[in-house]
Formats: structure tokens, sequence, C-alpha cells
């Protein structure tokens, strides 16, 4: 799930908007198709995976790396493909990204093995990375400010949220009734019907400066090695030479990344940014929340379709609570809470519904639970993530100066997506461990519920935690006009 609907207060227009009418509707429909693909990819291959694991023969320590690179790539690049756009033109960049991500969809498709499913994968998330920042800052320069622009942020909004939701259904019904390299080749007719409508969006202007190649990839890297790291000790072990060596190596590119954005001239991060109490915590909880929800989705699918048998479809409509309690929370009930609760009180209740949510699927799952015990937890875990995607949103957004909007979104985004390749690496891990760990002589469906479960009580772990966060650091109180204006 996408936070790019989190910049309500786009930056003004830096060009006249395309014009008004049959123009503006197509332009809307452009970039929303837009969205809706890039954010598609977060959730789609999930209903697929077993399936790939299959014809393709991926290890099953390995295969959260068909998610999770995804969401590495598209995360750790976000910020520099923001930077991209204000450099050498928005509408450059986001052709540019939509025919990487085309591209890269098409060989992904067609991949032979799993090395070739992942080095897709990767591209895919550089060309989400180009492509998502530009879509939003084209919003801004091709709207003009008003009712136009308020009506098309709230339709790029609401893909972000059907995007996710998309994912899951389209990703089943393809791999059903055709096959799992179509939730991959479904990307390249979308591509190439955003590509034709673009003559209808306003680039803008650009800005001198230049981009910060070093913390890009000292951050991307950095992130990369200790995903590896983790992934690696789920099959090594945690002593095992190669893990410690990219354990350290991500300690060293990490460090190197902060030096380098304190002595640079143009960093991906400015301090000011970064430096709001408010700010700084909901992009905390928001990487805590990213850490629980995609390895969620990863555990409970591989439990649904491999110990119980599920179908993709079956499994893709099963998650259908979930996008019911993020639709009830996110559309009425969470901006209401927030006009009359400090926004702390929404987002620590957020994560607690959240990890309480967990915590049933840990108290309840069995190699033979019935569905209908998951539907609670389901529920409450949806209306948790979009409480606490509402409380963010506003709160990370709240205040920024015009020029800062879309670092601070970009930001949003960033964490997000960081914490969800964090956690889906982390927390398939341990259910690996917990797995393989396994005293001889039990069933293979109950070696892998057991490590689902271990997996998922560390999700409650973290997410539980990030009401604590939300607790501690922040103090702002939204104004009815702020919270409405989500």
């Amino acid at each position: 799930m996408s936070l790019h609907d989190a910049t309500q207060n786009a930056p003004p227009a830096a060009a006249p908007p395309a014009g008004t009418g049959r123009n503006l509707g197509l332009a809307l429909l452009v970039i929303a198709a837009a969205q809706l693909m890039l954010v598609l990819d977060d959730t789609i291959v999930n209903v697929a995976l077993p399936g790939m694991q299959r014809s393709l023969h991926i290890a099953t320590p390995h295969l959260n790396w068909v998610a999770s690179f995804y969401a590495l790539a598209f995360g750790g690049l976000l910020l520099a493909g923001g930077r991209a756009g204000d450099l050498f033109g928005r509408l450059r960049m986001f052709r540019a990204g939509i025919i990487v991500f085309a591209l890269a969809s098409m060989a992904g498709g067609f991949a032979p093995d799993a090395t070739a499913l992942l080095a897709a994968r990767i591209v895919q998330g550089c060309g989400a990375a180009l492509a998502a920042p530009a879509a939003l800052s084209l919003l801004a320069t091709t709207f003009p400010a008003g009712p136009a622009r308020t009506k098309a942020l709230g339709v790029y909004g609401a893909m972000a949220g059907l995007g996710s939701v998309a994912g899951l259904l389209l990703g089943g019904a393809l791999t059903t009734y055709l096959s799992w390299r179509w939730v991959l080749f479904i990307n390249a007719p979308i591509a190439v019907a955003v590509l034709a409508g673009t003559g209808v969006l306003v680039a803008g202007e650009t800005e001198d400066g230049r981009l910060d190649v070093p913390g890009a990839a000292t951050a991307t890297l950095g992130i990369g090695s200790l995903i590896y790291a983790l992934t690696r000790s789920a099959t090594n072990g945690w002593t095992d030479p190669g893990t410690l060596a990219s354990f350290a190596a991500a300690a060293v590119l990490l460090l190197a990344f902060l030096v380098i954005e304190r002595a640079s001239r143009t960093p991906m991060l400015p301090p000011h940014v970064v430096r709001d109490r408010n700010r700084s915590g909901a992009n905390t909880v928001l990487l805590l929340l990213g850490t629980g929800m995609l390895a969620m989705f990863y555990l409970l699918t591989l439990h649904m379709q491999i110990v119980r048998g599920y179908s993709p479809i079956h499994t893709g409509l099963a998650y259908l609570p979930f996008v019911v309690g993020v639709g009830l929370a996110s559309g009425g009930l969470g901006p209401r809470l927030l006009a009359a609760l400090p926004a702390r009180a929404v987002i620590a209740a957020g994560m607690t519904l959240f990890a309480g949510g967990l915590a049933w699927y840990v108290a309840t799952l069995t190699p033979t639970s019935d569905y209908y015990l998951m539907v609670p937890a389901m529920l409450a875990g949806g209306a948790g993530a979009g409480l606490t995607f509402v409380g963010c949103t506003v709160t990370g957004m709240r205040q920024v100066a015009p020029r800062d909007t879309g670092i601070a979104a970009g930001l949003l985004n960033t964490s997000l997506q960081v914490g969800s390749a964090l956690g889906l690496a982390a927390l398939a891990a341990i259910a690996s461990i917990v797995t393989r760990n396994h005293r001889p002589g039990h069933a293979m469906a109950t070696a892998l519920t057991d490590g689902y479960v271990a997996g998922l009580l560390a999700g409650v772990i973290i997410v539980a935690a990030g009401a604590f966060v939300a607790l501690f650091t922040i103090n702002a109180r939204l104004s009815a006009a702020e919270a409405v204006g989500y």
C-alpha cells in the first residue's frame, strides 16, 4: 500500500494547467492508471508466490525476495527518483520510469529461472521509484489549485487503496485462470495506455542542482545488505561468515550515508524536514507498520495456499475483510477521530488494533483452523492500518513548506516501503528458522504453521512498539480543517 496520496498540500503549479474538461479528465485518468499499476505490484505477487516457487524451483527461504526486492528498490530510490524529476524534468522521468517498469515486467514474466525473476523485480522497483514521485508532481503542475486539484488528489489517493485490493484479487484470478506469469505481463498494456496519454500532462519547470548519487547508492546498498543478511541467516545461521559480513557491510554503508547526507549541499533528506518530532514520529510509525504488514500478507498467503490448500483466487478473496477495515477507517472514521482527538491517540489506537489482529492470528492459527476465525483479525488489522495511514499522513505533511512537500511525501513512502522490505526479510527468516528446527516426526503442516506463527508473533512486538513511538514522539493536535483536509 502506497502513501503517495499523502500529499494533499502538493506544491503550487509551476506552469499553467493542461486545460479544462476533457484534457484534465484524461490527465487524471493517465496519472491514476499509473498510480494503480505501481501500487498494484506491491501485493499482486503475494498470491502468486507458490506458483512461482513450483515453476522456477525457488528455495523456500528465498521466496520472500520476490516481494522484498521490489519494495527495496522502490523504497530505497524514491527520494532520489523525486529529486531526478525536479532536476531533469518530471514528464521525462515519468515516461522513463513507466518504460523501465513495463520492460522489467515483461522480462519477469518470461523469466526462465529465479535469478532472472529477482533481477526483473529489482529493475521494476527502479522504474517505479522514477515514475511514482513524478506522477504526483505532474498532478500538481497539470491541475490548477482549488477544487480541480483537490478532486484529482482524492482520485489519486483512492487509487492507492484500490491498487492494494486489486493486487490481491487480480493476482489470484490471473494465477488461477492463466499463469503466475500474467501477474507481471498485465503491467505492459497498462503502461502502453499510460504512455499514450502523457501528452496532456504539463511538465512544469526544472530546478538547478545535482542529484545526490552517493547518498542514494549508499542508502540503497546499505538497506540491501541488511535485508540479505537477515535472509541469509535463515539458511546459513547467524554466525555464518557471509551473514556477519553482510551485517558489517550494511552498518558501514548506512553510516556512510549519514556522513554523506551531513556533508552534502543537496542532501536527499534536508535536515529541516526530518528534524520535526511529529514528522519523525509519523515516519518511524510507518516504518514499523510496514515491517508487520507486508510480512503478514506473505506469511498468511503461504499458510492459506500451502497448508490449507486454498486456490490463488480463494486466497485473494480471503483478504476482503482486511480491505473493508481499511476502507471504513481511512474513508470517514479516521478524519473524524483526528478532528476530535490528539493525533498520537488515533495513531496509537491504529497500531494497537493492527497488533491485536496479528496477536489473534498467533492465538488461533493451526493447520486445521477455520477461515472464519481469521475474519475478526483481518477487520481489526485493516481498521488499524487505515487509522495509522490517515494519522501519519496528516501528521507527516503538517506545516511542511511548499518547496519540501515532495520530499516529505517521498519520505512517508520510503518509510513504508523500506519497512516492508526489512520486515518481510526478518519475519520470513524467523519463520524459516522455526520450521527448519522443528523436532523430527512432526507433520510438515504443523512445522510450517509454527514457523508462520513465530513470524507473526515477532510482528506483534514490532507493531506494538509503534504504538509507544506514537504516544511518546507525536504531540500535534490537528485542527478540524487540517483533519478534514485529508
